[in-house]
């Protein structure tokens, strides 16, 4: 995470901003930009978007939304995946999802990428937690370990073969080894 020196803005003034590439965040008065994903990191999110959707869309449970801004709290954060059930997305009056997301995720995921600081993605999921979701997922390609976060409870480390928890009501069943599988693109030559 890059922290970027501008004079001190509020978070309206923030908001104002025009969006960048990869995107900016408001956190404690100061500015970040997000470190630009690797091709795991990518994959990862690729495939956690499409999996989580295929499951939850039809049924107008959830949606999960890569790189979706959402302000809440005096910050506005960009989660790698942020997933709204299907009742807290605000849509304007042709059916389409308004643009600004002024809560927090009922769950948010975060992705490890070389340059990230953990500690600094831990505080946002943190963040998230104090302020409604209801699930915060840290997950680290580099040593295939997912770390859970849940109001009220002591995150758990979960590897291997460790089941994962999902939001409720979400009827998705996946072991850390089943994400870290999809790093694989090529078969091993036999």
């Amino acid at each position: 995470m890059v922290k970027i020196a501008y004079l001190p803005l509020t978070l309206e003034e923030f908001l104002e901003l025009p969006e960048t590439k990869p995107p900016r965040e408001y956190i404690n008065g100061e500015i970040s930009q997000k470190p630009m994903p690797k091709t795991r990191h990518s994959r990862l999110q690729s495939k956690l978007t499409s999996t989580i959707n295929t499951v939850v869309e039809e049924g107008q449970i959830a949606y999960a939304f890569p790189e979706l801004r959402c302000t809440f709290g005096g910050r506005s954060i960009v989660s790698d995946l942020a997933v709204l059930r299907w009742n807290q997305i605000e849509f304007d009056d042709e059916g389409e999802p308004v643009d600004d997301v002024f809560i927090a995720p009922d769950w948010t995921i975060e992705i490890i990428s070389p340059g990230k600081s953990s500690n600094r993605v831990i505080g946002n999921i943190l963040h998230c937690i104090k302020h409604g979701s209801q699930l915060g997922w840290l997950i680290d390609p580099y040593d295939r370990s997912v770390l859970i976060f849940i109001p009220n409870q002591q995150p758990e480390l979960c590897q291997v073969s460790d089941s994962l928890v999902v939001l409720d009501g979400i009827d998705l069943q996946l072991k850390a080894e089943e994400i870290f599988g999809w790093l694989k693109m090529v078969s091993s030559a036999t």
